[in-house]
């Protein structure tokens, strides 16, 4: 065996179990217990392991330039249908496995929106890590749930911007993929010191490459997983692939319908919850979204889609959720907004991560309701509060 296969080979094992040690990897491959501490050393350099006393164990966050070929995703579905997975709700583990966009983002905090060919001075700016699935990854990692983020950067100086901050971020594990001809995807975001509201330009670039077999490798977290959430930034074939295969595994989908699309068209077969805000829940149903009444109406038109639960976010006005039968109206926390541009990623990440806890759709709306409004009294789209500080907030309604 050549040493680069028996490198693959020892992380494809190391994948599946977790950890192994040297005794064992230079007894399977009749090699010296030297060779395998180099192999395993080659693989830390790499970032893919993480070497222990006597052996190795697998390092969850990876980057990803090249994927083999696996089990074809019609295939792979297929298997798992007529396998009848399990039934979804059946047990809840506190598991969330979020496909979606890591961006750069590039803040200018101005006093004031600019008008059209108006230059003027921005207060302060800063470089930071975005996107709403990174964003939503995190706020759902803060609500303590164990996570799973994937996504897709480029090969530039920005992929290892990505992997390091992922790293010392609470996320359990991710894995991301790299592509050789997009970018990291980036957002040019304005702030105003005024009401703290956002104007945002995105570049998609690599989160718009994801390929079939990328999906696929979903496949052994999804397994472990109560909840996918998914949103619009990635390629719509990748995001309905994604959805496919979590519901042929039985695990419950959620879709945040951001930023809109008519491609959500293709999705709706595949939705347990959808998650849109006042805009998107207009252009998904026709109706206007100014109040809680219109809200209503909207729910209404698109749960008509197919959709079991409809959960509309109002911003200051707190939320609807709508199930078919009742329309509850989760009222807003009082908070005192310093950056809006993560409230919806922060409501949708918590909001998951209750609700892979074990709480009802109701309990699981407020509670991200309550670290939504935390959340936009903090700087930076991916500042999220902590699980405790929400407890307090709640506690003091």
């Amino acid at each position: 065996m050549f040493l680069e296969e028996r490198q693959k080979a020892i992380l494809a094992y190391l994948d599946k179990h977790e950890r192994c040690s040297v005794q064992y990897f230079s007894e399977i491959f009749k090699v010296s217990k030297e060779t395998i501490r180099k192999d395993l050393s080659t693989l830390a350099k790499q970032l893919l392991v993480i070497r222990c006393h006597g052996g190795a164990m697998i390092k969850r966050h990876r980057l990803v330039s090249n994927v083999t070929d696996k089990e074809c995703i019609t295939s792979l579905m297929t298997r798992y249908e007529k396998q009848k997975f399990k039934k979804l709700g059946d047990r809840m583990n506190g598991n969330v496995c979020i496909l979606g966009s890591f961006n750069v983002d590039i803040v200018a905090q101005v006093a004031r929106f600019p008008k059209g060919g108006e230059s003027i001075l921005a207060q302060k700016s800063m470089i930071g890590p975005g996107g709403k699935g990174a964003n939503q990854a995190l706020a759902a990692s803060h609500a303590d749930a164990k996570v799973h983020f994937v996504a897709k950067v480029g090969t530039d100086q920005f992929s290892q911007f990505a992997h390091d901050h992922l790293s010392s971020s609470k996320i359990n594990s991710f894995t991301l993929y790299q592509s050789d001809k997009e970018p990291t995807g980036n957002a040019v975001i304005y702030v105003s010191e005024e009401n703290g509201e956002n104007m945002i330009a995105i570049y998609p670039g690599a989160n718009l490459t994801i390929t079939n077999k990328e999906i696929v490798m979903l496949e052994s977290y999804l397994k472990q997983s109560d909840i996918l959430l998914v949103q619009l930034e990635n390629n719509i074939d990748a995001v309905l692939n994604a959805m496919k295969l979590a519901k042929a595994m039985g695990v419950k989908v959620v879709l945040n319908p951001a930023p809109y699309s008519k491609d959500i068209q293709q999705l709706l077969s595949y939705i347990d919850i959808v998650t849109p805000n006042e805009t998107e829940a207009s252009l998904m149903s026709g109706v206007e979204v100014n109040d809680f009444d219109s809200a209503k109406l909207a729910a209404e038109k698109i749960y008509s889609l197919g959709i079991q639960t409809v959960i509309i976010t109002l911003g200051s006005k707190g939320s609807l959720v709508y199930d078919g039968k009742h329309h509850q109206h989760i009222k807003p926390f009082l908070a005192v907004p310093v950056d809006t541009t993560g409230a919806g990623d922060a409501f949708n990440g918590a909001f998951c991560a209750s609700l892979a806890k074990g709480e009802t759709l109701y309990q699981a709306a407020i509670y991200a309701s309550a670290f939504a409004s935390l959340a936009v009294e903090r700087e930076g789209a991916s500042n999220m509060p902590s699980h405790q500080n929400v407890l307090k907030r709640m506690a003091n309604i």
